[in-house]
């Protein structure tokens, strides 16, 4: 929990506000895990296993989310464009790598690159947000793309909510391997060494860094050749899935 309080405290969060979204969560899942048992849903039920009160469930059940959804929106379609750019051989050069392209003008240019894979939002729009997160730099009239990894460049709580979704799906995960039989659980792997010099860490983070994005992008290749384009395939939903990489370097006395 440690590294979570450093994170909320560094970025202003007092504890009642961190209190309040521990909260929702807790009757959020509440209410799932009463419904999955088969049960009635209800406020007295879901406040005897979260231990709130129903005055409190009740609120929280009634009330907003706290949290802007437009944050996680803006980031899904920015994704969806870049992976469209690196991915999509209409947007690429003879080369195969993604084209410098025109910022408007028929079906090979940035806009048509965004109403492709941004739906309905307006490609200046787009634009303001990749060159925000310095993925994207106008040369000559031609959007060029400069850094494939998209992470926003916006206010702190709209960062938190974002990159805080890759704590909780490897909660999930976790949670997951737990309940499951052997065969059934998902991949889940680290490596690490706690003998590691400060010269030599430098160098093992710029090589995970470039073979983690390259495996990252062969993935979304792959992801991005299958995807379904209807909201269900020979009459299944839908799954959402994800493979996520992370790094870590720590000071021998806080490991």
């Amino acid at each position: 929990m440690r590294p979570l309080a450093r994170v909320l405290l560094s970025h202003g969060m007092a504890y009642g506000t961190f209190a309040e979204l521990a909260k929702r969560a807790f009757v959020d899942e509440g209410f799932l895990l009463v419904e999955r048992d088969g049960k009635r849903a209800t406020v007295s039920a879901v406040s005897a296993l979260t231990g709130l009160t129903r005055k409190d469930v009740s609120r929280i059940r009634e009330s907003e989310a706290l949290l802007d959804g437009g944050a996680s929106q803006r980031y899904n379609r920015a994704i969806r464009v870049i992976s469209g750019w690196i991915n999509d051989p209409a947007f690429n050069d003879a080369s195969g790598e993604p084209a410098a392209l025109p910022l408007e003008g028929g079906d090979w240019s940035f806009a048509a690159l965004v109403r492709r894979y941004s739906g309905d939002i307006p490609a200046a729009a787009m634009l303001s947000t990749l060159q925000a997160s310095e993925n994207v730099e106008v040369r000559a009239g031609n959007a060029v793309l400069v850094e494939r990894a998209y992470i926003p460049k916006a206010t702190p709580l709209e960062k938190i909510n974002i990159l805080g979704k890759d704590v909780g799906e490897l909660v999930h995960t976790i949670g997951h391997n737990l309940e499951v039989l052997p065969e059934q659980r998902f991949f889940q792997r680290k490596v690490s060494n706690a003998s590691i010099a400060a010269a030599t860490a430098t160098e093992f983070r710029a090589l995970s860094t470039r073979k983690s994005q390259a495996l990252l992008e062969e993935y979304n290749a792959w992801l991005t050749q299958h995807q379904s384009e209807s909201d269900e395939t020979v009459g299944e939903p839908l799954r959402y899935v994800a493979v996520g990489i992370y790094y870590i370097e720590l000071p021998e006395q806080e490991q």
